[in-house]
Formats: C-alpha cells, structure tokens, sequence
C-alpha cells in the first residue's frame, strides 16, 4: 500500500512505521470476526483508507493510532457482519469459513524465498480452527466482537463497549453469551500428532478406497459438511453418520480420475488439500477426538481457494528459480 502525502508538505509521515506495523494485529482480528481471508483484506485496506484521507493535524491529534485503528476496523467488521447474514441466507449451499493457506506440510518448514502472503500474518492459534470458527458463526454480530476482542486479543471491555456503542456491563453478558455457546459444543484436541496420525490414515484408506479402514476412523455420528458456492459440484447438504460419511468418500474416490491428495496444515490443525491437474479443487479440514474424526468440512468453492493457488503458484515459482 502506498501512502498518500499530505498536500503541500513533502515531509514523510513520523507515524507511517507504527501505522502500518499495526497490519498484522488488524488482519487477526479481521479474519476471526469474518471468517475470510479476502473480506480481512478488505477491511484492512478500508481502515487505512480512512486513515490517510485525514489531515496529517487530525492525524497526530490521535492518541492512541493503534488503537483508532482496531476501533474503526471492528466497527467495519460489525457492519460486514451484519450484511453478511442477508448474503448468507442467498448462498448456494453450505457455507464454510475461508481455510487459511499454509506453504508447508505437517512436518514441513516453509520453502525459502516464497513471498510472505496476508494468511502468513494470521497468527494460528486454537482461535482460527475451522471447529471453532463455526461455533463463532452462531453468534449474534455483537457478541461475536465482544468475544473476540475481548476473550482472544484481551481488550479491556471499556474499549469494547466504545467499539460497540454499548455499555461496559452490557459488552460483558455479550462475552459471556458467547463464551456459553463456545463452552458447550468445544471438546477438546488431542496432541497435533495424534491428530495427524488419524488424518494420515483418513488420506491413506481414502486413496484406498478401503471403507471398513474409512468407518473405523470415523466416529458414529461424524459429519461432513461441504462449501462449493454454487461453483463447484459438491455434497448439498451434510451427511451424517461415519457409514454414510465412508461411502459419500468412497463414491468421491471413484469419480474422480487423476485426484492428488497432499497433507497440509489448514488453520492450524492437519488437513488435505485435494489438486486436480496441479490445480488445488479442495480444502479439508477436520475435528479429531481421540483416534475418530468427528467433523471434517471440504471447502470448494474456487472464490475461497484463490489464495491457495496464489501459495503453490508462487512456490513454483521458487522452485524454477
């Protein structure tokens, strides 16, 4: 982003290293609140925006940037929100967060000399989990930052209540609601590596086409649930039950010819990425408990897979230099 001078004064803006140090913390936030990479970046790009088209006197009347900065791109992501539950209720199918792309497998360190992407600015943490980034999804906007901020990025809930026009007290029965609906569906992960083994497994009788091995690692009640926006042909509503699971994959393994199965981390936990033709055509991502898998989600939709193929283009493009 280039940042625009201040007419008449050629001087370079003092603020503009602090400014734009703060990116990062705001792409965080941004992505937990929407759940998409892109909508971030675009909350982002519109948080600056305001920034730049004060006055460099407006500017340095602020006392806190960093923190003018959080509250304008929160009150962004409220109204985003809040839009978003009327496109929601248009969309084609089901609808999945955006995965966040990861440039290594489980075991992988990242390729030297891939340029450093948005999805590298997301700190991953138990907060981006595909699992917990769908119980956010039934929250109401409010509560939703009300949590986030204050549960997730420890902001005092005085800053929270300015964000959200409520009162302090009120911004706290909000976390508290939120923090409720968390409580009640979480179960907690095992060890990364034993999720990576049972995913591992997943990938090797998948490939298989081994359903006794697919239903034995399948919790009775697991789900899948998939996302192809109308762009992708897809499951259309979720199925339920480790045997229906198995098959619906089974059937998936047979149809498609030429289907290259690669581990990858996606938002923090082990998952699969499906390419067809070295094109990236899924995303996988799964909720692991024990030695079952009792969620997985595939994301299809080719709009919320951009920045994946962003990733493996530009790590070719390393490699053929």
């Amino acid at each position: 982003m280039t940042t625009p001078s201040e007419p008449g004064d050629g001087r370079p803006d003092p603020s503009q290293g602090a400014i734009m140090g703060e990116r990062r913390q705001l792409i965080n936030i941004a992505y937990r609140l929407l759940g998409s990479l892109a909508d971030a970046e675009d909350v982002v790009q519109e948080t600056y925006a305001r920034w730049y088209a004060m006055s460099r006197g407006q500017r340095e009347a602020i006392e806190s940037p960093g923190g003018w900065l959080t509250t304008v791109a929160s009150r962004i992501c409220l109204n985003v929100l809040g839009s978003a539950r009327v496109r929601r209720e248009r969309y084609v199918g089901e609808w999945i967060p955006e995965p966040l792309p990861d440039r290594a497998g489980w075991g992988d360190g990242p390729p030297g000399g891939v340029t450093v992407d948005p999805a590298d600015r997301v700190t991953l943490d138990e907060s981006v989990t595909m699992a917990f980034l769908v119980l956010l999804e039934s929250m109401t906007p409010a509560e939703r930052v009300a949590f986030i901020l204050h549960d997730v990025f420890r902001y005092p809930f005085a800053e929270v209540a300015d964000i959200l026009g409520r009162s302090p007290a009120a911004c706290r029965q909000l976390a508290s609601s939120a923090r409720r609906r968390i409580g009640a569906s979480r179960r907690p992960a095992g060890p990364a590596a034993q999720q990576a083994r049972v995913v591992r497994a997943f990938k090797a009788a998948w490939e298989a086409k081994d359903i006794d091995a697919l239903i034995g690692l399948l919790d009775p009640d697991a789900t899948v649930t998939a996302d192809g926006g109308g762009l992708a042909s897809t499951l259309h509503r979720p199925i339920r039950g480790g045997e229906q699971v198995a098959r619906a994959y089974i059937e998936i393994a047979r149809a498609a010819v030429g289907l290259t199965i690669l581990e990858r981390t996606v938002n923090g936990r082990p998952g699969l990425v499906a390419q067809h033709g070295g094109a990236v055509v899924a995303v996988m991502a799964f909720d692991v408990a024990g030695d079952r898998i009792t969620r997985l989600w595939s994301v299809r939709n080719p709009e919320k897979l951009r920045s994946w193929t962003d990733r493996q283009d530009a790590s070719a493009h390393d490699r053929a230099r």
